[in-house]
């Protein structure tokens, strides 16, 4: 019993000495972390500031891009044909929406988007930081979101391309994407010089990311290069409504009209249609995209002739007062046979040109050659590269041969076998109007005096305009008499070609030709794809276009009236010629 009572001594002083241990050992834990704590306290106060500073910053201070507004593209007169406009983005931080939010709702209505899919978006993408909600939208429309406070919801600021002339200059002008990177047209042949090199700059936000003050500036946004066309919008809209006009009028297929200044080669009008609105693509096709007048590919016809009887009488084996006898009407090679309207009998060389002989011009071709005619047709442009820099250009088909058939020679003399765009076949045309010089063709606005290479005499350029005028008044081109002025040009009907080569009921009507014609300003050049009905010469479609135009385009370029209003009621420009 004695020996019990002092072993449970013995445990009782055990136990209390292992009590006051624990309780030493906890109070020296105790004591040595609210030292460390308290030393910590002191270095981050007192010691190292720095610390709390840098973990504050990290907290409230963020580096937000500054973004480059995009180049502005101008007429030759600074008129807007594209720029960038501010805008706001709407953006979240998926991690702190509550996809159940029922704001939620009223931001989708006043964005237009499904109120389901955002809210699936949000639960889809919660460990990112970082999804679009809207981009590119008005300010206000963007304070109005805002102003509904979702934790969550941001904006910053970007640009957004905007096209004032519309469908206008869509072929010529293009677009960008969303993220203002060229995809069409002089947006994308210029899109490094017009592109911007963004900037950086440290901001201060709250808790809930709204900016409170820019603090520093990293780098300077730097903004993309103007850039300034040879286009003249005033031009522009004339020719595109008068081109549209004609379209809607024979139900065609299609049509496109370049206009040229025959002094520099600038481009100063160039439409195509079924043309599109690049500021709404939304339901954009994309046969409407290209601008035809430089990708699409046509057999020139009869347009050809004229520049064949500039080789002809250049070569001088062939003389102003030359007389070519074309009965009887027709001539056979082989199979084929080359028809003129009529028997036209013996013809000079401006008759040829006039009423549009086949019959004569291949007479004409087959005597100099098939090299001389080919060879002058590649220094006038044709076969090759207008050097003009626009995406999807078409180069063309000039035939060679180092054996010419007379069949081939007889074809090519009048614009079959080969193919051409409707720039080279307006440049072509420029060399004549200027008297001989051929100059590049160029999108840009001239800043130095052209530089041009002679490839015609000025004598043969003056005999072959005066054929030009010749067709006007009293040929094939009738209707291309332009009110006060004189004008010159060439008409041209061709066939279509199909998926099984030429379609029997399908026409291009074309006419290329000048004015004034005492001293040419302008070369235009009308090609309208199938036209229906009753009408589809090129004489008869093309040629009241090319009028209209030239009309309006010399008044608005200040170019004084050749003749008195009683001199203009006479042309009868509404009678057409032969055919052609």
């Amino acid at each position: 019993m004695a020996q019990h009572q002092e072993s449970s001594i013995v445990m009782q002083k055990i136990a209390a000495g292992l009590k006051a241990w624990r309780f030493g050992c906890v109070l020296g834990v105790f004591l040595m972390v609210t030292a460390v704590l308290g030393w910590r306290l002191v270095d981050l106060h007192v010691v190292d500031q720095a610390f709390l500073r840098q973990q504050g910053d990290v907290r409230t201070i963020r580096v937000d891009p500054i973004d480059a507004h995009r180049g502005m593209i101008t007429d030759r007169y600074g008129e807007p044909l594209a720029v960038s406009t501010p805008v706001e983005t709407l953006w979240a931080n998926p991690g702190e929406v509550d996809p159940d939010d029922p704001r939620l709702t009223t931001a989708a209505s006043l964005l237009g988007i499904n109120d389901a899919r955002l809210r699936q978006r949000m639960r889809d993408y919660a460990s990112k930081e970082f999804i679009y909600v809207r981009r590119k939208i008005q300010p206000s429309l963007a304070r109005e979101v805002l102003a509904l406070e979702i934790p969550g919801f941001y904006s910053r600021m970007e640009y957004k391309r905007y096209y004032p002339a519309g469908e206008v200059t869509a072929h010529m002008v293009g677009f960008t994407n969303i993220d203002e990177q060229g995809q069409e047209g002089i947006e994308l042949s210029y899109n490094n010089w017009l592109s911007g090199v963004p900037g950086r700059k440290r901001v201060l936000r709250d808790n809930r990311g709204r900016l409170i003050r820019d603090l520093s500036l990293i780098r300077d946004a730097k903004p993309g290069k103007d850039l300034t066309l040879s286009l003249d919008l005033r031009l522009q809209y004339l020719a595109y409504r008068e081109l549209k006009a004609v379209v809607q009028a024979h139900n065609a297929r299609g049509g496109t009209l370049v206009m040229l200044d025959v002094s520099t080669g600038e481009v100063l009008a160039m439409v195509n249609q079924q043309s599109y609105n690049p500021n709404d693509r939304t339901s954009l096709s994309p046969d409407r995209l290209r601008n035809k007048a430089l990708t699409d590919l046509f057999e020139p016809g009869s347009t050809m002739k004229p520049l064949a009887m500039a080789a002809a009488l250049e070569s001088g084996e062939y003389q102003l007062d030359s007389m070519i006898n074309t009965a009887p009407g027709y001539r056979r090679f082989g199979r084929f046979t080359i028809r003129d309207h009529r028997n036209y009998g013996e013809l000079s060389m401006t008759e040829i040109i006039s009423r549009s002989s086949n019959v004569g011009i291949s007479m004409i071709a087959n005597d100099i050659g098939g090299d001389v005619i080919r060879d002058f047709y590649f220094q006038l442009g044709l076969g090759q590269p207008t050097g003009i820099g626009f995406p999807g250009e078409a180069v063309g088909v000039l035939p060679m041969s180092s054996d010419w058939r007379p069949v081939e020679e007889a074809t090519l003399s009048y614009g079959y076998g080969m193919s051409v765009n409707a720039l080279q076949l307006a440049q072509a045309y420029m060399v004549v109007a200027n008297g001989g010089t051929r100059y590049p063709v160029t999108l840009n606005r001239r800043q130095q005096p052209a530089v041009g290479q002679r490839v015609l005499s000025e004598k043969v350029a003056a005999q072959v305009r005066g054929m030009l005028q010749e067709v006007v008044e009293n040929g094939t081109g009738k209707r291309a008499n332009p009110a006060l002025y004189t004008a010159g040009g060439k008409t041209g009907t061709v066939h279509l070609v199909g998926a099984n080569g030429y379609e029997d009921s399908q026409y291009k009507a074309i006419f290329a030709g000048m004015a004034p014609m005492d001293n040419p300003r302008i070369v235009t050049v009308v090609a309208v794809d199938a036209p229906q009905g009753g009408d589809y010469y090129g004489g008869e479609v093309a040629a009241p276009v090319f009028a209209r135009v030239m009309s309006d385009a010399l008044r608005l370029l200040n170019v004084r009236p050749e003749l008195t209003a009683v001199e203009a009621a006479t042309q009868t420009p509404g009678r057409p010629g032969e055919r052609g």
